[in-house]
């Protein structure tokens, strides 16, 4: 492979090195920009340059700094001269096989003009720096897992987690010409990451989302919140932040409403209002209406489609715009099976909605981690609900306040992104984690930070505790956490890891009386196109399959509460987690749909038991 050395590569595979030095996450009064897609930006997507750093000396060698040796006797061990280059936005695993495997430091650069489109720019008369009324930030999508950023050799910011966005101002740092943007990622776990050192999925590492100069006024609309009440089928709340404190005119409108509404900031900037809409067309999984609205301040006007709906909870349903609905839900991870790698655009989410779609869903579990904004954007488009959820997923540190910090702040960049989506139904705080007095605590300051920013959307977590008490004949789980809800929601594998202890027919439910219960996860593993006997599930057999999923809609019927079910999983996917030499070789089986897009026999048992629930 060209420019990396043979013994680096031998190296790359099996280092895992030591996690060196603090990446201190960006500063909570860095502003987050809402709707980097509807603003001026220019992408930096592309080939990069980059290398390995296996023991992390890259900092110390200040490859940043991109130096050139001045003479004959001069050199750097650490360059970006003749190395690899990798795409971005992508994962760093699904582009050399040397790399699969590698978790570790990568270093990434490249070379960029100033954007010539900016429209809210000048230049200082006799220099090549960048001057006027205008602002510029420098937005990535999500890098996976912990990055510093270094603009021109300077660090200007850095980040911890994959899955959600991040932003710093560069206003007054770039050059008109060649500037020298790196990248210092590192994709290892850690015990006080979120996710931590164990996760059934495959740990990409990498720049895997866009990468944008955004361009805006002096003063700008920094941020928004247009939607509908909880419960009120007419009444819009609004919220807008403008990056400055200065008390000028905000004005929304939404013209095929005939709305117009200008307010005046206060001296924070800041602007919290209610309107009354007529004749307003709610979004529903079945018609998923979308209407224009822009939002404007002095010299910064910003547009966008949004969609008005109520969802809420009525005892034990779930209610959207006030009719009852159950969730016809499935799961998946954000991966393109066929490409062994991360998704990550426009083409990518397209595939994998369309077959969820095919399905006939209503609604998706989005697992285990906030997914790129065209799925999600995509989805809203195509009527389905989503559960967006960060990745608090077994084995958590919950006593420390380090990780409880960090869990916050992504639950806090998970909303700030998608909290103008009204396909976003839920916010899921937790998967599959065990009751305790640290774990109380660290998800009731979880479901705290979420509900003071939006208190419009169901609170759910996912929880595997639920079991069958022979004394009583039923299945109960006894979680007192539950009751901080709005919807629980459990995975249970009857016929995979668990036998039955009665027959289907009989296995009657007590899990979160009074409350709406999702089954989040169930189903079984299957190779596809392998025969067996269908009572058999060391067969790993379609077979088995499709009867573990049978006995299973069996069940469900039994259960009083139930209020939407998530099989799991759509795809199969990537796992260095499954061993089996034979029937998984680094694959979670429990796909419908096979690594090759295959669609096996449970497939058409789902899609024609959604069809009767429609």
């Amino acid at each position: 492979m060209a420019g990396m050395n043979n013994h680096v590569l031998l190296f790359c595979v099996i280092a895992l090195g030591l996690f060196s030095g603090q990446w201190a996450s960006a500063s909570d009064d860095i502003p987050f920009m809402t709707n980097v897609y509807g603003r001026e930006y220019v992408l930096l997507n592309g080939k990069w340059s980059a290398f390995t750093d296996l023991y992390d000396q890259g900092r110390k060698m200040e490859v940043y700094k991109n130096r050139k040796p001045q003479s004959n006797e001069e050199f750097y061990e650490y360059s970006f001269d003749g190395a690899m280059r990798l795409n971005v936005p992508g994962d760093w695993n699904s582009q050399y096989p040397e790399l699969k495997y590698y978790e570790g430091t990568m270093w990434y650069a490249r070379h960029f003009d100033a954007p010539d489109c900016n429209p809210f720019r000048s230049h200082e008369p006799g220099t090549s720096a960048i001057a006027g009324t205008g602002r510029t930030f420098l937005y990535f999508g999500a890098v996976s897992y912990r990055c510093r950023v270094y603009l021109n050799g300077e660090l200007i910011v850095s980040h911890e987690g994959g899955f959600t966005p991040f932003q710093i101002e560069v206003t007054g740092m770039l050059k008109e010409k060649d500037n020298f943007l790196c990248l210092e990622v590192s994709n290892r776990r850690t015990p006080d990451a979120i996710p931590a050192m164990n996760f059934d999925w495959w740990n990409y590492g990498g720049i895997t989302r866009d990468v944008m100069l955004v361009s805006v006024p002096e003063v700008f609309v920094e941020d928004y919140f247009i939607r509908l009440d909880k419960h009120e089928p007419d009444l819009v709340h609004a919220s807008v932040s403008l990056s400055s404190g200065l008390s000028q005119d905000v004005t929304i409108e939404i013209p095929e409403l005939k709305v117009s509404k200008t307010v005046t900031a206060g001296p924070d900037g800041k602007a919290d209002f209610s309107f009354k809409v007529k004749r307003m067309q709610r979004w529903a999984p079945d018609d998923p209406k979308l209407y224009d609205v822009s939002v404007c301040s002095g010299a910064d006007k910003v547009c966008e489609k949004i969609g008005f709906r109520n969802i809420a909870v009525d005892g034990e349903r779930i209610l959207v715009n006030g009719v009852p609905t159950f969730m016809r839900s499935i799961s998946f991870h954000e991966e393109i099976p066929q490409r062994m790698g991360r998704a990550f655009s426009q083409p990518d989410a397209s595939m994998l909605l369309s077959e969820a779609a095919a399905l006939g869903v209503n609604m998706i579990r989005l697992a285990h981690y906030p997914q790129n904004e065209y799925t999600v954007r995509l989805a809203e488009q195509m009527g389905i609900l989503l559960w967006e959820e960060i990745p608090v997923w077994q084995g958590i540190d919950f006593d420390d306040e380090g990780t409880r910090a960090k869990a916050q702040a992504m639950l806090r960049e998970m909303i700030a992104r998608d909290k103008n989506r009204c396909a976003v139904g839920y916010w899921g705080v937790a998967n599959e984690t065990k009751p305790s007095a640290g774990r109380n605590a660290f998800l009731c300051s979880l479901l705290e930070t979420g509900r003071q920013i939006d208190t419009t959307r169901l609170y759910v977590a996912a929880f595997d505790l639920a079991y069958y008490d022979k004394s009583s004949g039923r299945f109960e789980m006894h979680d007192d956490f539950t009751e901080n809800l709005d919807v629980v929601a459990v995975n249970k594998y009857m016929g995979w890891y668990h036998p039955w202890p009665v027959d289907p027919s009989e296995a009657v439910w007590d899990v979160a009386a009074g409350q709406p219960l999702i089954i989040s996860e169930f189903g079984g593993e299957a190779l596809y196109g392998q025969s067996g006997p269908e009572d058999q599930a060391g067969s790993w057999s379609e077979d088995y399959q499709a009867r573990l999923y049978r006995d299973n809609l069996e069940m469900f019927r039994h259960i009083p509460n139930l209020a939407g079910v998530s099989p799991w999983v759509l795809f199969d996917f990537r796992s260095p987690y499954r061993f089996h030499p034979a029937n998984q070789e680094g694959w979670n089986r429990k796909g419908l749909v096979s690594d090759q897009g295959q669609r096996k026999k449970a497939w058409y048992i789902m899609r024609d038991w959604y069809q009767d629930r429609r």
